[in-house]
């Protein structure tokens, strides 16, 4: 077997052939037998949090469509994507897509800002959203959408796709020289009592928007998670967790005396590890290698991570996890999205994967084991706080056994939502489907080509491109013919 090249998901046959997988891998993942449909299925379950009655048990993750005006706004594609959404029948819309509160904390130049301009536009997509659940589900009872609010920090390119200009917290000795930020100034306190206010006005423009919450991004290596693990930053943001914590405790502070009534959640990646970059000594002109720990500036103990292991950066400690649930439960915070690492540093965590983007490296692991370490740390965090309502992500991979494990690990109490991400950019229909007894749409099944990411690191909108006719036959999809061949003779 070559590096990378793993059992594929089809190759399985049956759930019996999946499960057979699994005990080889030595992982214990639960899988029904049979999927159930209607009100018998425990994914047509509401669930109560927070005051919000969430009418069943999917979620749909925020995803950036990197496909908005210059100045913020939603276009064409953006509203499509969000009608999608709607049209998926899942009750939570967790976020929609991260949102900047401002345009130097934009990932990419096209992604939406909350702005004063930009207000009734964002507005518009929640109604694109409500109309479309109608349309498919008949009410929109139990529907509640809320609006992913965010500054990218290190990964910041407001201006152009092909330069980072990043606001960093503190120097990262493996992160400085991965992405060339060395030399890039550290934002001061200042600057981030500033930021808290834009995050509070920005709530209150969500607000008047109609969304029932906000969720403060803290995940993926942006601005807010780059705060849980800014060990080494002096003052009153970084040290203690109390310290690392405080950027979050003064946005959910300043936020609910600006918006009484608005519903406050948090995206985290709960835990981390190292950066990984493709192995040199396994890597061919136009294939990448795997994954190896990106260590070479020996930045060894690791205290640069949050939830990671010092000693061993390439595993986990749930230690301070467990401690920020207690800060998030004194803050009245009890719905939470639960993922994994960065895809900018560390992709086969975040999102285990058959084929990597462009920018990053062939799964050091059987992918499965990606999705049973999302699974397990979201058990790990449910069965210590059992008053959260957690969702978990990392499901794609599951493919056709998606609806098997879902329904399997709600039914055991492991999670109480489950999160689509890249699943319902190719097959939005997937929570209905299941829910109605229907069953699969094979040919729409996601297969992790990983396009959706490829695009817009090369500067061009996401989508699915291998299965969305839309974007398949679309110009931006010979655009990216060009930059995958241009690869594969690189």
């Amino acid at each position: 077997m070559k590096y990378g090249d793993f059992p594929k998901v089809t190759s399985f046959g049956g759930v019996a052939g999946f499960r057979a997988h699994l005990a080889e891998l030595g992982i214990d993942m639960p899988c029904d037998d049979i999927v159930a449909g209607g009100v018998e299925s425990p994914l047509a379950a509401p669930l109560v949090v927070d005051g919000m009655t969430i009418g069943n048990r999917f979620a749909i993750h925020p995803m950036e469509g990197w496909d908005g005006t210059r100045d913020g706004a939603p276009t064409e594609n953006t509203k499509r994507r969000w009608q999608r959404f709607g049209l998926s029948g899942a009750k939570l819309i967790y976020g929609g897509e991260a949102v900047a509160v401002r345009h130097d904390g934009r990932a990419n130049p096209l992604q939406l800002v909350m702005s004063e301009a930009t207000q009734a536009a964002i507005a518009d997509l929640r109604e694109t959203v409500v109309s479309a659940h109608r349309q498919a589900a008949g009410t929109d009872d139990g529907l509640v959408i809320g609006l992913q609010l965010t500054h990218s920090g290190r990964f910041c390119k407001p201006n152009d796709n092909r330069r980072f200009e990043p606001r960093i917290l503190y120097r990262h000795p493996v992160l400085d020289r991965k992405f060339g930020t060395a030399d890039q100034p550290v934002l001061s306190d200042d600057d981030i009592w500033r930021l808290i206010d834009d995050y509070v006005v920005a709530a209150k423009r969500a607000q008047a928007c109609g969304y029932d919450f906000v969720d403060l991004k803290h995940c993926h290596g942006y601005l807010g998670h780059e705060f849980l693990s800014a060990k080494t930053r002096p003052g009153p943001f970084g040290g203690s967790l109390e310290n690392r914590t405080r950027f979050l405790r003064e946005l959910v502070s300043g936020i609910r005396a600006a918006c009484p009534g608005l519903k406050l959640a948090t995206r985290i990646s709960a835990i981390d590890m190292i950066a990984f970059r493709p192995d040199p000594a396994r890597s061919l002109p136009g294939a990448l290698g795997p994954g190896v720990p990106d260590d070479d500036a020996g930045a060894r103990p690791y205290i640069y991570g949050f939830g990671t292991k010092a000693d061993d950066p390439t595993a986990y400690d749930l230690s301070e996890t467990f401690a920020l649930f207690e800060i998030l439960r004194d803050l009245g915070i009890r719905l939470v999205n639960v993922t994994l690492g960065s895809p900018y540093y560390n992709p086969h965590l975040t999102r285990p994967a058959s084929y990597p983007p462009s920018d990053g490296y062939h799964p050091p692991e059987d992918p499965l084991l990606g999705v049973m370490r999302h699974l397990a740390v979201v058990r790990d965090l449910k069965q210590r706080f059992p008053d959260f309502a957690l969702l978990g992500s990392g499901y794609t991979y599951l493919q056709e056994f998606l609806p098997h494990v879902a329904q399997a690990v709600v039914r055991l109490g492991w999670t109480d939502l489950v999160g689509l991400g890249r699943m319902v950019l190719s097959y939005p229909e997937l929570p209905l489907d299941m829910l109605s007894g229907r069953g699969m749409q094979k040919k729409k099944i996601c297969r992790t080509f990983s396009d959706c990411t490829t695009a817009p690191r090369n500067g061009i909108v996401s989508g699915c491109y291998p299965l969305d006719a839309a974007y398949k036959q679309s110009d931006a999809f010979k655009q990216l013919a060009v930059v995958k061949k241009a690869a594969k003779t690189a």
